[in-house]
C-alpha cells in the first residue's frame, strides 16, 4: 500500500464518518453527545488524506525532475569523457608506469546499485485496514438486541436522586428511570401512577419476557442492558427484538438476573402494542 492508496483509504474513512455523523447512523455506534467529535474526526481524516496526496504528488514530481536533470548531465559529459580519455592515453605512452606504494590503500569498490536502490515493499496485510471501512459503508450492523441482553447481566445502578414526576397520565418514563425507582425507591414515586415504557423484548431461558433498553456510557462497545420484567396482560406470543410500547402500573414484584444476580423489577402491563424502533435505540439516562 503506497502513499496514494493510504490517502484514498483515509479519505474514504473520513467520508464514511461524516456520512454517519450527518445521519442517524452514528447512533448505532456512539451516544448522541459525541456527534461533534465524530464530525470533527471525519473532517480531520479528509484533510489528512488530501495533505498526504498533495505531498506525495509533489515528492514524485520533484523526483522525476531530479532524474531528468541527472540524465541530461550524464549525456552532456559523455562526449567530453572520450576526449579526456584520448589525451590520457597519449600521455601514458610517454610515461613509465611506476608501481603504487605498498602502503597506499586500495580503492574501495562502489556499492552495487541494487543495494543502494533496495526498498522494502509495504506489507500486504495493511490492506486489511479496508475491511472495517467496507463494513461501515456496506454492512451497517443493527443496534444491540436480545441476544446481547440475555447474555449480559442487568446494569441497573442506584440513582443519585429521584426528581419529581409531572402529572402526565400515562407518565412516559425510560426503562432505566422506572427500574431505578422501582428497585431503590421501592416504587414510592410510582404508586397509583400509570406509566408508559418503550423497549425491545428479550426472553429469559425459562421464557420470562423482559422489556429491555441497552444503556451506554460512551459507545455501543460498552452498552449494557437494563431489564424490566413483564407481568399482567401481556401478549400471548412475543418475539425477541420486537419493540413494544407498554402501559402499566408499578408492582413490588422483583427477581434476580440469572447472569449477574442483579435486581430486575416488574411492571403490571395493561396494554402492550408494537412500536417502530426509535431514532436512538440506546438509553443514555442512567449517566445523565
Amino acid at each position: 500500500m503506497n502513499r496514494q492508496s493510504q490517502a484514498a483509504v483515509l479519505f474514504l474513512l473520513g467520508a464514511a464518518l461524516l456520512h454517519a455523523g450527518t445521519t442517524d447512523l452514528y447512533l448505532r455506534y456512539v451516544k448522541a453527545g459525541l456527534r461533534p467529535l465524530l464530525l470533527a474526526s471525519g473532517a480531520i481524516l479528509i484533510v489528512t488524506a488530501l495533505a498526504t496526496a498533495w505531498y506525495e504528488h509533489r515528492r514524485t514530481k520533484t523526483t522525476k525532475t531530479t532524474k531528468t536533470g541527472t540524465t541530461t548531465q550524464q549525456k552532456h559529459g559523455h562526449g567530453h569523457g572520450h576526449g579526456q580519455e584520448h589525451e590520457q592515453q597519449e600521455l601514458g605512452q610517454n610515461e613509465v608506469d611506476t608501481p603504487a606504494p605498498a602502503s597506499a590503500p586500495a580503492a574501495s569498490a562502489p556499492a552495487p546499485a541494487s543495494t543502494l536502490a533496495h526498498v522494502h515493499p509495504e506489507p500486504r496485510v495493511s490492506w486489511l485496514l479496508i475491511l472495517p471501512l467496507l463494513a461501515l459503508i456496506l454492512v451497517a450492523p443493527p443496534a444491540l438486541g436480545s441476544y446481547s441482553a440475555t447474555r449480559t447481566g442487568t446494569a441497573l445502578q442506584e440513582p443519585l436522586a429521584y426528581p419529581s414526576l409531572p402529572a402526565t397520565d400515562p407518565l412516559p418514563l425510560s426503562v432505566v428511570d422506572y427500574a431505578g425507582r422501582a428497585v431503590y425507591d421501592h416504587g414510592h414515586t410510582l404508586t397509583d401512577r400509570e406509566v408508559r415504557l418503550t423497549g425491545f423484548v428479550a426472553l429469559d431461558h425459562d421464557g420470562t419476557p423482559y422489556l429491555v433498553r441497552m444503556a451506554l456510557n460512551c459507545c455501543a462497545a460498552d452498552a449494557q442492558p437494563v431489564k424490566v420484567g413483564l407481568t399482567g396482560d401481556i401478549p400471548p406470543v412475543l418475539q425477541p427484538d420486537i419493540w413494544l410500547a407498554v402501559t402499566g402500573t408499578y408492582t413490588p414484584r422483583t427477581t434476580h438476573d440469572p447472569v449477574n444476580n442483579g435486581p430486575i423489577p416488574f411492571i403490571s402491563v395493561t396494554t402492550a402494542v408494537p412500536t417502530p424502533t426509535p431514532r436512538d435505540p440506546y438509553d443514555e439516562s442512567w449517566n445523565n
